[in-house]
């Protein structure tokens, strides 16, 4: 087992001059551009209790950049387990993953994280006459551009190696197991469709 880090870069050397240099303390005019081209970010936070990477997904652009070093997050109606905000309260670190349809490249931003309610900045990102939940305000301390290989290696994009939906069990059928059988799967599958659509803000 590896247990250092001269061990690690015994085998793996320094970083490349460009992975270096591609990683600023804000968010460049070519790096905004990502934030609203995207319409999903994954957001991994971490505390005592648990670490959390969670979607967060909307139109391109969702993701509000208020200045080259601010970024607003809606937070929009889910399951309530609000993991990754229960964290944020207690540790304010956070890294972002924003990714792109059709695009290798991808967008890493860590930096640090609150959560506000103020009344007028959760209207402002308003769907449907419904405000965001609370939003969560990152203050950006490093961003740099992920390079395509791992989207690539993945073939993530190409239509022809899309997995149909029968080939894994329904949200239904994991609920189903979870509860030892005790769970109305076809009519929870069922009302899926519409329930979502209720649901989205």
């Amino acid at each position: 087992m590896l247990t250092t880090l001269e061990q690690l870069e015994a085998i793996y050397g320094l970083p490349h001059d460009r992975a270096v240099r591609k990683q600023i303390p804000f968010l460049n005019q070519d790096y905004q551009a990502m934030v609203r081209a995207s319409p999903l970010v994954i957001v991994s936070s971490v505390s005592p209790e648990g670490m959390d990477a969670s979607p967060r997904g909307d139109a391109p652009g969702f993701v509000r950049i208020i200045d080259d070093q601010t970024l607003a997050i809606p937070d929009r109606p889910g399951n309530n387990r609000i993991d990754t905000l229960r964290n944020l309260i207690v540790d304010s670190r956070v890294g972002l993953l924003f990714i792109i349809p059709g695009i290798g490249e991808t967008l890493r931003v860590n930096g640090t994280a609150t959560i506000s309610d103020d009344p007028e900045l959760l209207e402002s990102f308003a769907v449907n006459g419904k405000p965001a939940r609370t939003v969560i305000l990152v203050t950006v301390q490093a961003a740099y551009f992920h390079c395509s290989k791992a989207i690539v290696r993945s073939d993530l994009w190409n239509p022809e190696n899309y997995l149909d939906r029968s080939a894994l069990p329904t949200a239904g059928a994991f609920h189903k197991r979870l509860n030892d059988g005790q769970f109305d799967a076809e009519a929870y599958d069922r009302e899926a469709p519409i329930r979502a659509l209720n649901s989205l803000y």
